[in-house]
């Protein structure tokens, strides 16, 4: 005798879900963080003054410490978002501009190796900024200002 398949697929599919749905997905915050240490002084900044902080242009907070942005490789897809979202150019496409600010003797940001290695940077140092993906923003940073950018969200350890 056949046995209906039915209850037997649906103690399957209750047994082992698959893959979250659109509202697990939701549930994650999503988007760029650009962050700063917890305590920070600066509630918020603006697109605008995030993108003088990162060509050098404004070096001083308000408070007279020194501002010290901090970058991803050129080749992280975080900092290719960044990138698009506040210079309206790719990492490759800044190279002519970090060339011209070499000879005014100005150096671009530091780069570190990946989003945990920024959030502890940024934690650790007075008057650094950096970005992660919104969801790597814990209480060690707080975000002072939010960009809507569809990226992943690395698996955390």
């Amino acid at each position: 005798m056949r046995r209906p398949l039915l209850p037997v697929l649906l103690l399957l599919a209750w047994a082992f879900p698959g893959p979250p749905g659109p509202a697990q997905a939701a549930e994650e915050p999503a988007g760029l963080a650009v962050v700063m240490a917890a305590g920070s002084p600066v509630a918020a900044l603006g697109r605008e003054e995030v993108a003088l902080i990162f060509k050098r242009k404004k070096r001083l907070w308000s408070d007279g410490s020194r501002i010290q942005p901090v970058n991803l490789p050129p080749s992280n897809t975080i900092r290719r978002a960044f990138s698009s979202r506040i210079f309206s150019l790719l990492p490759e496409e800044m190279d002519e501009y970090w060339r011209d600010q070499y000879f005014h003797g100005e150096l671009p940001p530091y780069v570190l190796g990946s989003e945990e290695a920024v959030v502890r940077f940024v934690a650790a140092t007075p008057g650094a900024i950096g970005y992660v993906p919104r969801c790597l923003a814990d209480r060690r940073v707080v975000v002072v200002l939010q960009l809507d950018v569809p990226v992943a969200c690395p698996h955390q350890p």
